[in-house]
């Protein structure tokens, strides 16, 4: 008889060891995962963000200052940049949110605006503060032969290591003459001059390309009557450029794969090299000698921009002044933050061909010509 109950007893302790590891196991996990902050003793803050920047977001570093350093769970929820302001900006559970973060300036100015219900537009949330937090300029993506040909015709100029289209006029002259690549001294790519770009019908980023072009259309001043007049050409440019991607990734991959041949220049953000050579040093060995980065002249910036709606919003707004924060956004995502030509450092990424500041740009056009335009060109 106390044999079986020394046996039991052996047993009843086994198992309670057994269920304190287990429990210590669950505590070093959660720890692992939460960088072992108790994020229930955290200020939670939810946020509305729009897409191209989910990497950085979820950067482990990035999410550790935003707990450590500022005491914030941040939770973010997926917003296209069309929902954003049309639809009711709720939770699932119908709770407001905190801040929304959409990847394009047009969205966050509109959303200030009043709604129009006309188009059965949501009403929407006061917004506190707000700034365009993480910027990259458009820039076209070439290969080093076709760009030498394109400083023969003087189309493009390299200054300082950094090369830019400095007739922009031109090189679009070209494309809508229908002018081959092999009449500037390019046989081995078949067909007319074009730029691929993702489609400004469905694409955010296509859009923004589309505004920068009939801004050089319409020579920097884009009203309503230089607009009408020049979106025939711009319709004519869009038929020109044959298919098109959805997403800019999605492009940016194929130019980088399939080589000058089928992808002799392309349109993209300046963020796109900096985050392939941060993350695929091996890659780009390979391909970093043969690149060329063509930087418009103008261009015009992707901004993606933080609108607060309370004291929590607002704080998580503070974040992004910070120093660490904006450098890991620069070196490691090509996010430029701050003021202009500040608080990022070109000669920290392995990416040549990069300069410190952008000096020629234009601006956004409003939301009600972006939707002229997107409307003409899917006609």
């Amino acid at each position: 008889m106390e044999k079986k109950k020394s046996t039991n007893t052996i047993i009843g302790i086994a198992i309670l060891l057994i269920l304190i590891a287990v429990i210590i196991g669950i505590k070093m996990w959660n720890d692992k995962q939460t960088g072992g902050v108790d994020t229930s003793k955290l200020t939670p803050v939810t946020v509305a963000v729009g897409g191209g920047k989910e990497d950085f977001l979820a950067d482990e570093d990035v999410v550790g200052i935003m707990q450590k350093k500022y005491g914030l769970n941040v939770i973010y929820d997926s917003w296209s940049n069309g929902k954003i302001i049309k639809d009711p900006l709720v939770r699932e559970d119908k709770s407001k949110y905190d801040a929304m973060f959409p990847s394009d300036q047009r969205f966050y100015d509109y959303y200030k605006l009043s709604p129009d219900s006309s188009k059965g537009e949501a009403a929407r949330s006061r917004v506190l503060d707000g700034s365009l937090t993480l910027n990259t300029p458009i820039v076209i993506y070439s290969w080093e032969t076709v760009v030498d040909a394109l400083i023969k015709e003087k189309i493009v100029t390299q200054t300082n290591g950094v090369y830019y289209i400095t007739d922009m006029n031109k090189l679009l002259t070209y494309i809508l003459e229908g002018k081959k690549w092999s009449e500037i001294g390019l046989n081995n790519i078949y067909g007319s001059i074009n730029i691929n770009s993702t489609d400004p019908v469905t694409s955010s980023p296509g859009a923004t390309y589309y505004g920068l072009l009939l801004s050089i259309m319409c020579e920097g001043n884009v009203t309503e009557e230089k607009m009408r007049e020049n979106l025939p050409k711009l319709k004519e440019f869009y038929l020109k450029s044959g298919y098109m991607n959805n997403t800019p990734a999605d492009l940016f991959e194929m130019y980088l794969k399939t080589g000058m041949g089928d992808k002799p220049m392309i349109v993209d953000y300046e963020k796109s090299i900096i985050e392939f050579a941060t993350s695929n040093p091996d890659g780009w060995n390979q391909v970093k000698d043969k690149i060329r980065i063509l930087y418009p002249t103008p261009t015009i910036w992707n901004s993606h921009c933080i609108a607060t709606f309370d004291e929590a919003g607002n704080e998580y707004l503070k974040v992004f002044n910070d120093k660490e924060i904006q450098q890991i956004a620069w070196n490691r995502y090509g996010f430029r933050t701050g003021v202009t030509g500040g608080s990022y450092d070109v000669s920290a990424v392995d990416a040549s061909g990069i300069p410190q500041e952008i000096t020629s740009t234009v601006s956004s056009l409003k939301m009600s010509m972006y939707e002229e335009l997107i409307e003409y060109l899917g006609k």
